[in-house]
């Protein structure tokens, strides 16, 4: 049966036609309009700080290296000689070697997410994409072993500490890792939400994004021994001056909790909520990173933001071999960064 002699489908085809020609014959501002955005994700507005002598522009800044690896840098963790950043649309990590400023080994990892760690002689990545964590071996870049283990979010993250590695997996367990055995050897159930892992000072600690708490969990007992109410939505979390510092998503404070007492110090405005961003410590600050504000800096000593940068980069953040390491995720870049910006 041939299409254009059938009585019904012709008038379609006509129909069909003049749909696909119609945009061409309207007005140009009638098919150029800016569609709205999403329901679900609305637009985010970042203000950052108002504080006199604080705001600076993200052209100020000086780099003192620019690497472009492969893909959208992300996670990264830094070794004795490099930084070893993620590159989530390439699925790579990649080796950016401090001694000479230069890309060196690229590992597959199927959708690298939850950070990445480096202790026991190996790189450990978890993966979005195959549900496992990656151990790999640095020096040859070989793969020792593939752990079964789902992380629990795609903005969680990974800590070691007490001869173990630690990650939070689906749903919302801690699951301690045995370097020996390459194996979970115990699995602590948290409440919902809480994906983020820092350990420090003998504990781990956890943000609950769900809850607005920081947990303390004890690896001895394996229990959480601390609930601390602190900003809302935490995520990221960092470690110094004898504190744990949260990033909190929900209004872009960062909230400062004393390790000894586990009790909430300070909510520091920063004015950076939104998803993504990181937080390190080094030089004796805190930083933080957001999109807009790429560059957030706060001095222990008075609990205050010293300096904020705002302009385009930003959403991967860490200390290092003396120097910041900025992942621009958007622009595809890594800057290598001194502490001690004008």
């Amino acid at each position: 049966m041939s299409v254009q002699n059938h009585p019904r489908v012709a008038p379609c085809l006509a129909l069909v036609l003049a749909a696909a020609l119609l945009p061409q014959l309207l007005p140009a501002q009638e098919t150029t309009a800016n569609p709205a955005p999403p329901a679900h994700r609305p637009r985010i507005v970042r203000l950052g700080v108002n504080t006199p002598g604080v705001s600076r522009s993200m052209a100020d800044i000086k780099k003192d290296a620019v690497f472009t690896p492969p893909g959208s840098p992300d996670w990264s963790v830094v070794t004795a000689d490099s930084l070893w950043v993620t590159t989530g649309r390439d699925s790579h990590i990649v080796q950016l070697v401090a001694a000479t400023n230069t890309i060196g080994k690229v590992l597959p990892v199927k959708d690298p997410c939850s950070g990445v760690a480096s202790a026991f002689g190996s790189l450990w990545s978890p993966s979005c994409g195959d549900h496992v964590l990656t151990r790999f071996d640095p020096a040859d870049g070989k793969i020792l072993a593939q752990i079964p283990a789902d992380p629990a979010n795609s903005e969680g993250g990974i800590t070691v500490g007490a001869g173990s590695i630690w990650l939070v997996t689906k749903p919302s367990t801690l699951v301690r890792i045995d370097p020996t055995k390459n194996a979970v050897i115990a699995s602590i159930p948290l409440p919902s939400g809480s994906e983020n892992p820092l350990f420090s000072d003998g504990f781990v600690w956890i943000s609950s994004y769900e809850h607005d708490q920081l947990l303390k969990v004890d690896p001895t007992s394996a229990s959480v021994v601390a609930t601390i109410p602190i900003g809302p939505k935490p995520r990221f979390l960092t470690t110094g001056a004898g504190s744990i510092w949260t990033l909190n998503q929900g209004d872009g404070t960062i909230s400062r909790v004393d390790e000894k007492t586990s009790k909430l110090i300070t909510n520091i405005t920063c004015g950076i909520p939104g998803f993504g961003g990181e937080i390190t410590f080094g030089a004796g600050h805190v930083w933080a990173t957001m999109f807009d504000f790429p560059l957030t800096e706060i001095d222990p000593a008075t609990n205050k933001v010293v300096k904020q940068y705002g302009g385009p980069g930003g959403d991967g953040l860490r200390f290092g071999l003396g120097s910041l390491w900025l992942s621009n995720g958007r622009q595809g870049t890594v800057w290598r960064l001194s502490p001690d910006q004008p």
